[in-house]
């Protein structure tokens, strides 16, 4: 069953509770919980045992299910405690970036090793660790994304399948993604005008408002069995007004339920 969720940090400028609730009057029954250090860290992996319980009410008082967590770094005592706080908050996966630089060998071969390190760790904790290709880093189409499935064999590693990072590095992400499908395991979807490399203004990652042939993107998906979760992923909007930030969600929710409704018949 494909889970459509909002990662938190779209309400990046409020807090966990008011994001919540929000999400949930867009009509979400998932979110994507940001611990993305610098930009929003709606949970604190430096503060996580404390603040466990409080996520725990506000997730319950919602109705709403954590589908997973972006942390962003690979940066081992950082990931490590992600791993800790997902355990036992019940998160069943941990997205991240690839970091290091487009076509440069020795930052692939750098990054990758330590994400098989870190797999295996999360395999030890029971989660999935996931990657997405980047613009500009040192995994950023699929050909480079290809490379990181062959050499990382371990079951808890996995793809994070973003649209808007294939389609501004230049390929069309509904051809794309046949080809990786086999070990996605988590998508963020957005949309965006032109192949950037910026995914541009808040307001135009609303699934529908870009370029992103995103009906063809949504049915590659359907059609090739994907049936994990699915987070709306929006950057820069920390400055955004509470109804314009919620503008954003809505109109993304009642888009992607339209064409997954249209695809599936």
């Amino acid at each position: 069953m494909i889970r459509l969720g909002v990662n938190s940090v779209l309400f990046g400028g409020f807090d966990f509770e008011t994001a919540a609730k929000h999400i949930r009057l867009a009509g979400y029954d998932y979110v994507e919980v940001s611990a993305i250090k610098g930009m929003c860290e709606h949970l604190d992996l430096d503060n996580w045992r404390a603040q466990a319980p409080e996520v725990r009410r506000i997730v319950a008082d919602n109705g709403l299910e954590v589908i997973s967590s972006e942390v962003a770094s690979l940066e081992e005592d950082r990931l490590t405690k992600a791993f800790e706080a997902c355990s036992e908050l019940g998160i069943p996966v941990v997205n991240i970036g690839p970091g290091g630089t487009r076509d440069v060998e020795e930052d692939f071969q750098r990054q990758t090793d330590l994400m098989a390190k870190m797999a295996e760790k999360a395999e030890g904790y029971g989660i999935t660790l996931c990657v997405k290709a980047h613009v500009g880093a040192s995994i950023y189409s699929t050909a480079t994304t290809l490379r990181v499935m062959d050499k990382i064999k371990s079951p808890a590693f996995g793809i994070d399948m973003d649209p808007s990072h294939i389609y501004r590095g230049g390929e069309n992400p509904e051809d794309a993604l046949p080809a990786v499908l086999s070990r996605v395991r988590h998508i963020h979807i957005r949309d965006c005008k032109g192949r950037g490399p910026s995914p541009g203004a808040p307001a135009d990652q609303a699934c529908g408002r870009g370029d992103i042939n995103l009906f063809g993107y949504c049915k590659a998906m359907i059609e090739g069995g994907y049936d994990g979760p699915v987070s709306f992923e929006v950057i820069g909007a920390g400055e955004l007004s509470l109804p314009e930030v919620s503008i954003i969600a809505a109109q993304t929710r009642g888009y992607l339920n339209a064409v997954f409704r249209a695809v599936a018949g």
